[in-house]
């Protein structure tokens, strides 16, 4: 999106939502930046800069603002600006790429040199990597000392410092004032120990009952599980076990997200996955745009608005469910993920977890099972495309992962583009078996690049319109 200083400015008069996360504000009167939506009154249009970013504003020296809260903004979206480099680098970013590497790691990744990726940032967002990745960093800081009771030196760690005094130095350099002051602001959800609740912003519409039929569609018994207008599941980060449960905020444009998990540190990751699960970033008008031109798909986002895509917790459970679809129904297919995850997987047993127990097998794991209750052929594909899985390394680039699968003896195409949607977030991927599309192929093209969306469309198909499917 290019900086249009006029619908800026009527976005800015108007309070309008649409634009909340796209745009930041920024009043050189006061040195702070707001959302659009902010209720503070309005300055002068001679005090106002706009930008695409809340780094970009934090770059220009701008604080942010304690009223509107742009750590709570719902996220920029991963299409910023026309470079595919910057959209896959800004993914990286929000799983942590540049919390224990810099910048010359992240580039190489994404098969460009640091210098460009720098330059390609500064044009789209209008600040480096490694800012971006700091604004993210602190405004999750703040989120938790304004929503959680951890204490600020675990907030420091959870947020990605490892020191202390660091923390302190830059959150006081970055909100104007020390962490402890801003202990008093927010409002903390009364929870136990080890328990977290985080609400997670939108761009409304957000057609929350398909996604929740489609997850519960593909759950994996003992894992995974919906009923209650939520989603459930188990989680494992660094062989760490905990719970999450999401579901929307009545009366917002937001999920919230309540998370048990022993150690805090890894709040961050979790939430990167979560925002990433849920599709959070997504623009519906945008996309809707393109596809809402399709005489075939129009009807269907009248019906069906704010389509989102179903991402997953990892990338293994889609190419275990992709793998197994290729031979199996959809309700064989679940079966046999239950027997996977029961044969191969880590119990788990924590308050309030009920029917969830079990953790999905790591890679390692899975290559080196015998899965005997399954025909040869679909064990020696789902070992060898888990030895794919568990020999990627940690800083490979995203696409290295299906040009392994490719080469993986036993895994369609069409199991690629399954995945490439589910575990990549690919908006364009195409996987043709989910809705029998194979007819509606040809014109796809024209929904590029958000085929995938399409897709999620076609799957309404039959399903009549959910009261709150517009996200509230």
């Amino acid at each position: 999106m290019e900086l249009d200083e006029q619908t800026c400015e009527q976005a800015r008069l108007n309070r309008d939502a649409r634009f909340d996360g796209r745009i930041f504000i920024g009043i050189t009167s006061t040195g702070i930046y707001c959302r659009p939506i902010c209720p503070s009154p309005h300055a002068k249009r001679v005090h106002v800069r706009f930008f695409l970013s809340a780094a970009a504003a934090s770059a220009a020296g701008f604080r942010p603002c304690l009223r509107c809260r742009p750590e709570v903004a719902p996220g920029t979206p991963a299409w910023n600006g026309t470079s595919t480099t910057v959209s896959r680098g800004l993914r990286l970013i929000a799983q942590g790429a540049l919390d224990e590497a810099g910048v010359e790691t992240l580039s190489a990744r994404l098969g460009v040199s640091s210098r460009h990726l720098s330059r390609l940032f500064r044009r789209h967002l209008g600040a480096l990597p490694t800012t971006v990745a700091q604004t993210r960093r602190l405004h999750f800081a703040k989120q938790l000392i304004s929503d959680t009771n951890l204490s600020i030196a675990e907030v420091a760690l959870a947020s990605g410092f490892r020191s202390i005094r660091r923390f302190n130095d830059v959150f006081r350099q970055f909100y104007g004032r020390p962490p402890s002051e801003l202990r008093r602001l927010g409002t903390r959800a009364a929870v136990g120990d080890g328990e977290y609740v985080f609400r997670l912003a939108f761009r409304p519409p957000y057609d929350w009952s398909a996604l929740l039929r489609f997850l519960a569609a593909r759950s994996i018994p003992g894992v995974e599980e919906t009923g209650g207008g939520a989603y459930r599941r188990t989680v494992s980060v660094q062989n760490h076990h905990g719970l999450l449960e999401v579901r929307p905020v009545p009366g917002e444009h937001a999920l919230r997200a309540h998370i048990r998990f022993a150690k805090a540190e890894y709040l961050l990751q979790i939430i990167a996955r979560v925002r990433v699960m849920f599709d959070l970033t997504a623009d519906p008008e945008v996309i809707g745009h393109t596809l809402g031109t399709d005489p075939m798909l129009a009807p269907l986002l009248e019906r069906h608005p704010g389509p989102r895509l179903p991402g997953a917790w990892d990338c293994l459970e889609p190419i275990v469910h992709a793998v197994l679809r290729q031979r199996l129904s959809l309700e064989e297919t679940q079966d046999m993920q239950a027997l996977i995850a029961e044969e191969c997987g880590e119990p788990i047993s924590a308050p309030g977890s009920g029917e969830l127990s079990r953790i999905f097998p790591s890679a390692a794991v899975l290559a080196e099972s015998a899965l005997g209750f399954l025909p040869r052929s679909t064990a020696d594909a789902l070992r060898a495309a888990a030895q794919t899985v568990a020999g990627l390394r940690s800083n490979a680039p995203p696409d290295d992962l299906l040009a392994k699968l490719r080469a993986t003896k036993g895994v369609g195409e069409a199991a690629i583009e399954y995945v490439a949607m589910r575990a990549l977030n690919d908006s364009d991927a195409l996987p043709a078996d989910l809705m029998e599309l194979r007819v509606a192929c040809d014109r796809a093209e024209g929904w590029k690049p958000w085929r995938a969306y399409g897709a999620m469309l076609l799957l309404q198909r039959g399903h009549a319109p959910a009261s709150g499917a517009r996200g509230s």
